[in-house]
């Protein structure tokens, strides 16, 4: 199969692949054309975690680094002509350019001693706000990876405040996975896929572990279709498109959020026409962090996500480059069109490292006029495995539409 836009340029290069990780790809289009890119570096090599801003204006071809922010997970958005960076050290911290990223304020804290999360996904645009999702740890019993304990807040901003100011936010309301999905009741769905224990790792295999199950990597997704079962005509329900993590593959998790008239943001459960709670619903790479892009001109949803192509081999039997369990697998990024977020058609292997520690995952993607630019977690011979990769790819998609069928 020919790969979609397998040819990269390196936006960042770690100069030690085994102690300085690259992390967190965040992607922007300014209203000039200028692109934006953000991500982080991590890893015994790196005194303190912290982020870097760089900017294009050549379509990706060459990138300038402007600016480095003490803060990590990070995305660039973009209201009006004021470029944003959001992110968390503990707390949320933003920081904005009003010159498209040359010069930047110094960073603000939105919240005061709490832990949030989240890996840069998508930003949506609706009722003259801007809205996207952080996630914030509500307990502390989960000793090991908390994404049981994560709760998706979905955050309002008005487009004409200034948003670094917290005053000028809304946070829906908190629920976390451990309290809305009874893990121990759950059958016939095959979650958990391994034994769990509510509080830490249980060791599938030497070396290979599964945490509780949870959500988390958040994407917000709004049904504009009037025939769609989840269409909200007076335009308040937005839904929480999420990684799944539960040990299998090939589905997401998701929650909605419903805005009251007085502007109040609840979280809570969906349901399904028989009255049922629906949690889990299909999505190639959902068990990876994945990017949705809502596409006005079509009217399609496009997901860019991880395919998994051997979930159900043995954990014991997995060759020593795979890290860790079988559905973790990170070196193919795929690209998916729908009418409606649950039926998913393949458009096309964007692109896919040679060897499984060549990874090519956790992307970020924009529209840009015919083209579709996609800012990818990568990581070469060199890298010291494929969750921990040694450079930040940029691939471009041309004419992304005519892969509509």
């Amino acid at each position: 199969m020919k790969l979609l836009a397998d040819e990269f340029v390196k936006v960042y290069e770690s100069a030690d692949p085994s102690g300085i990780y690259c992390y967190s790809p965040g992607l922007a289009l300014l209203p000039s054309g200028r692109l934006a890119a953000t991500l982080d570096l991590g890893g015994p090599g790196v005194r303190q975690a912290h982020g870097k801003v760089f900017t294009s204006d050549d379509q990706g071809l060459t990138w300038t680094h402007r600016t480095d922010y003490p803060y990590v997970h990070a995305r660039p958005f973009v209201v009006g002509h004021v470029l944003y960076v959001i992110g968390h050290n503990g707390d949320l911290t933003i920081m904005r350019s009003d010159d498209e990223g040359e010069n930047w304020t110094d960073p603000v804290r939105l919240t005061r001693g709490e832990e949030w999360h989240q890996a840069p996904c998508n930003v949506h645009y609706a009722n003259g706000s801007v809205y996207l999702v952080m996630e914030k740890r509500l307990y502390r019993s989960i000793e090991s990876w908390p994404v049981g304990e994560l709760a998706p807040i979905l955050m309002r901003g008005r487009t004409d405040s200034d948003l670094t100011a917290a005053a000028n936010w809304t946070f829906a309301s908190e629920l976390a996975f451990c309290d809305a999905v009874p893990v121990e009741k759950l059958d016939y769905f095959g979650v958990p896929f391994f034994h769990s224990n509510p509080q830490r790792y249980i060791d599938v295999a030497p070396n290979r572990g599964c945490a509780p199950a949870g959500w988390l990597e958040t994407n917000v997704v709004q049904f504009v279709d009037q025939d769609h079962v989840w269409n909200d005509p007076a335009g308040k329900t937005f839904h929480l498109w999420m990684r799944a993590h539960t040990g299998g593959s090939g589905y997401a998790a998701i929650a909605k959020v419903v805005e009251d008239e007085n502007g109040a943001m609840t979280t809570m459960l969906e349901t399904v026409p028989s009255g049922k709670h629906v949690v889990f619903v299909p999505c190639p790479g959902g068990q990876m962090k994945f990017h949705i892009l809502f596409d006005e001109r079509t009217q399609l949803y496009w997901l860019l996500s991880t395919q998994a192509t051997d979930s159900m081999t043995k954990a014991d039997r997995l060759p020593p480059d795979r890290y860790n369990l079988p559905n973790n697998e990170r070196t193919r990024l795929q690209l998916h069109f729908s009418r409606n977020c649950i039926d998913w058609c393949f458009a096309g292997l964007v692109a896919a490292g040679a060897t499984a520690k060549q990874s090519r995952h956790y992307a970020s993607m924009v529209i840009d006029g015919e083209d579709l630019h996609i800012l990818s977690r990568s990581g070469d011979e060199r890298s010291f495995s494929s969750h921990n990769g040694n450079f930040i790819s940029f691939h471009t998609v041309k004419r992304f539409r005519e892969l509509v069928y």
